[in-house]
């Protein structure tokens, strides 16, 4: 079957698809509490003919279709967690949940993978074994790993892995995709430095934090634009700075919380180093205490190159060459990266639309995942599935 009759046969699935899609919208979830949005894609997948397992990272669902004799292991990943934003868009099906929305797209995610296992319950065309990965807490928590921790590549043994996004900017029926490290590790930073407390007119008799972090924002990006290699990308972001409540005290502590991203696990490292004997050497200049946490969160995301190339393909047979683009680096993270760092694969981008059709970059409150899409993704699973477990 050629692409143009897969789309079309996708294009009668949709309607009910785009259906759940804005059922979980309107009924988003925070990470590791995605109760039920894991009921409905267990029950949908149960329905179809797979089997279901549940319980990976609390909320995790896989499905399992077994098909031939074939001894080839796929899996495809969604997310279907939300965030904690207050939605703005207006629509129908908008939020219901005050301070709780899909501003990322994963509703979309998980209705296209859905989409793509009901065709593959109905039509087959494989051989082998297919799991589908509906993953919990993607956004800050990590679920990607908490589920490796738990078994998932033990219990559900993988080949190949792949996942997408969905991506504002990108007109929809285009896929852009890239080879390597693609997406930025993120790390948290929290410092707190500790002094003396004293009135404002006298602050002789202090020690005064604030004079130290305003240092320490400014200096940081040295780190960066005389450290760190030039061809090589980092990001360090000083998002908060506590201290003192009122204008006539010198405050006794003041917190910075501080995101570091890098595209190279040696920058990372080197940042990360470096960090640490800066922040603490101006505390001490300072005469200040201080205490550092650093923790790291995502690491670099990671494209293999076969399984990448595999991936370049079936959208170029899909969608036309001049529809596929080279991706850049991006500086964003993402916890697939956890996967491919134990199974080969690749974590590609499909086009959400430019402008108003589409357009709106995620995590914002006017944010809506573009169903025009969704027979897209799904399709592109389906000739991913059928051609990896030809």
């Amino acid at each position: 079957m050629d692409a143009t009759q897969l789309l079309d046969r996708m294009q009668l699935l949709a309607p009910e698809m785009v259906a759940i899609r804005r059922q979980i919208h309107a009924n988003p979830e925070l990470a590791f509490a995605e109760h039920q949005t894991s009921d409905l894609v267990a029950e949908k997948l149960a329905a179809w003919g797979y089997e279901v397992h549940r319980g990976l990272a609390g909320t995790g669902v896989v499905g399992t279709l077994r098909e031939g004799t074939g001894t080839r292991r796929l899996g495809i990943r969604a997310d279907m967690d939300a965030l904690p934003i207050v939605e703005n868009t207006g629509l129908a099906w908008a939020s219901r949940r005050i301070g709780c929305m899909h501003a990322c797209g994963h509703d979309g995610h998980t209705a296209m993978l859905l989409c793509a296992a009901r065709y593959l319950s109905e039509h087959r065309g494989f051989d082998g074994t297919l799991n589908l990965i509906f993953q919990p807490a993607e956004e800050n928590e990590g679920g990607a790993r908490v589920m490796i921790e738990e078994g998932l590549f033990e219990r559900f043994p993988c080949d190949a892995v792949f996942a997408l996004h969905n991506g504002p900017g990108i007109p929809v029926g285009q896929m852009a995709i890239r080879e390597g490290a693609a997406m930025a590790s993120f790390d948290r930073v929290t410092i707190t430095l500790t002094g003396v407390s004293a009135h404002g007119a006298m602050p002789h008799h202090g020690i005064d934090p604030m004079q130290c972090a305003a240092s320490i924002v400014l200096g940081l990006q040295s780190l960066v634009s005389r450290e760190v290699n030039a061809h090589k990308a980092a990001v360090i972001t000083v998002g908060s700075l506590q201290s003192g409540e009122v204008y006539n005290i010198v405050p006794e502590r003041a917190i910075l919380k501080i995101g570091v991203r890098a595209l190279d696990p040696a920058v990372r490292d080197q940042i990360e180093r470096r960090l640490k004997a800066f922040v603490q050497a101006q505390a001490e200049s300072y005469g200040l205490k201080c205490e550092i946490d650093y923790i790291q969160k995502y690491p670099v995301l990671v494209n293999h190159e076969r399984e990448t190339a595999f991936a370049r393909q079936i959208a170029v047979d899909m969608f036309g060459e001049d529809k596929v683009v080279q991706r850049d680096p991006a500086m964003g993270s993402e916890d697939f990266a956890y996967m491919l760092q134990v199974v080969p694969g690749s974590y590609v981008v499909l086009g959400n639309g430019t402008g108003e059709d589409g357009g709106c970059m995620v995590h914002n409150p006017k944010y809506d995942f573009n169903d025009r899409a969704l027979p897209l993704g799904a399709s592109y699973w389906v000739s991913l599935a059928q051609r990896f477990l030809a």
